[in-house]
């Protein structure tokens, strides 16, 4: 049943959304046999707006060893501010424009690519939309998929979300100088964490301060 309107879902709307997640998937397949075929680790960073997901790319990038080469695709519904954020730090940031599409699709995520000497890097690192409901339907080739919480986000967030966080590798806790200020119940939060997503590594950091970037940077490469 709709939550908006009350109404059943129609058997049109069921088939519509099972041919995209097919249309996606044969391309996250073809992505991830390209991805390997050029030993490139890509990573799907996952997670609610206001996260810190570009703040914790910033400190990435000015903590990553030299010549490691990073490159990252940016996904936002407008603008490319994040994406010029990066390239001040050095990185080779592309912008994806998803217009209304809560989401980064295997396609748009594709013809970003030709934009990458892909050949070049050592790790490709995608910066999903933000939102925790739909980027989690969609593959992207991805080698390791990490979700980010934020601390004051709310220690239920796993539950809330469960698709996202059981589809998790590595979860980053982020913010986490802040915890105390905003009464964020960490033990509580890792326990809904444990309930749901059992496989997942979990991370504590900062992008402000930069504690735990380089624990972060260990577990990517």
């Amino acid at each position: 049943m709709c939550g908006q309107c009350g109404c059943e879902p129609s058997p049109l709307t069921l088939q519509v959304q099972t041919s995209l997640l097919q249309s996606n998937a044969a391309t996250a397949d073809s992505l991830r046999q390209r991805f390997t075929a050029l030993g490139l680790p890509v990573i799907n960073l996952l997670s609610s707006p206001g996260s810190g997901k570009t703040a914790l790319l910033e400190q990435l990038a000015a903590q990553h060893p030299q010549p490691w080469r990073l490159g990252v695709v940016v996904a936002d519904l407008a603008t490319d501010n994040d994406a010029r954020r990066l390239q001040r730090r050095g990185l080779q940031a592309v912008q994806v424009s998803t217009g209304t599409l809560c989401h980064l699709p295997a396609a748009l995520l594709e013809r970003a690519l030709g934009r990458f000497d892909l050949s070049a890097l050592d790790l490709l690192l995608i910066e999903n939309v933000g939102n925790l409901v739909c980027p989690a339907l969609f593959d992207l080739g991805e080698s390791l998929r990490v979700v980010v919480l934020a601390a004051g986000e709310g220690e239920d967030k796993p539950l809330k979300y469960p698709t996202a966080f059981a589809s998790a590798d590595l979860v980053v806790i982020n913010k986490i100088d802040l915890a105390a200020a905003l009464d964020f119940d960490l033990q509580l939060t890792l326990r809904h964490l444990r309930q749901v997503a059992p496989q997942a590594r979990v991370l504590l950091a900062s992008a402000r301060s930069g504690d735990g970037i380089e624990r972060l940077l260990a577990a990517l490469r």
